[in-house]
């Protein structure tokens, strides 16, 4: 696994103009693996948009290096640089408190009745503590604990997908920051090269973390 970092180049309009939609994103990171695409064939890849200071940095978590030249596209010349991932799972222990970044897309399913057979509608949750329960309530599945007083919802709101012959969509989004407490250290793992919830190939579902317990 490999974990790459590109610093978006955002102060020029020209060139990251079709940077307007989650699919743009996805297409350019798919781009970034000639490879796979000269062979047919397409590994599962997380992705995320981090916004540090005025800076945003696109982040890819891949099972095979990506060609940084082409991970430069709409990145700033030079920036792009890939880290093996292993380095950091060999280093995390059961009971570590880290400091972790995730992005997700919180809806819940609206139920149709037990009789039904369908699926409920899906809603969006909007509100931060809807946002935060979310979180908690999947914590445990994947591996991790934590304190509501210990995470925030950094930022909220919908972000827009654009398919051929469809209608764009808008999709909820929630970014939290915060310590996290690892209990079960191979689902944590899962967690982390996997990603948690809906929509990963859109930017959804990478949780990071911090090398290092906090003490």
């Amino acid at each position: 696994m490999f974990l790459s970092r590109v610093m978006i180049d955002v102060n020029n309009r020209i060139k990251t103009k079709d940077l307007d939609h989650l699919g743009a994103y996805h297409n350019w990171i798919e781009q970034s693996f000639p490879n796979e695409l000269a062979a047919g064939e397409r590994t599962r890849k997380l992705w995320r948009v981090d916004h540090i200071g005025a800076e945003y940095y696109l982040l890819v978590l891949s099972r095979v290096k990506p060609d940084l030249a082409k991970l430069e596209r709409y990145g700033v010349p030079g920036s792009a640089e890939t880290k093996e991932y292993s380095v950091l799972l060999n280093e995390l222990k059961e009971g570590d408190k880290l400091r972790f970044r995730l992005v997700l897309n919180p809806v819940k399913s609206l139920s149709q009745g037990k009789m039904s057979g369908e699926r409920g509608r899906v809603i969006p949750l909007v509100t931060a503590e809807q946002q935060l329960q979310y979180l908690q309530e999947r914590a445990a599945r994947y591996g991790f604990s934590m304190e509501n007083n210990e995470v925030t919802v950094t930022e909220r709101g919908f972000e827009i997908l654009k398919r051929k012959n469809q209608r764009p969509l808008k999709i909820c989004k929630a970014a939290y920051e915060g310590l996290l407490t690892i209990e079960d250290l191979e689902r944590f793992k899962e967690a982390l090269v996997d990603g948690i919830g809906k929509k990963k190939a859109y930017g959804f579902g990478l949780l990071t973390v911090i090398p290092g317990s906090v003490r």
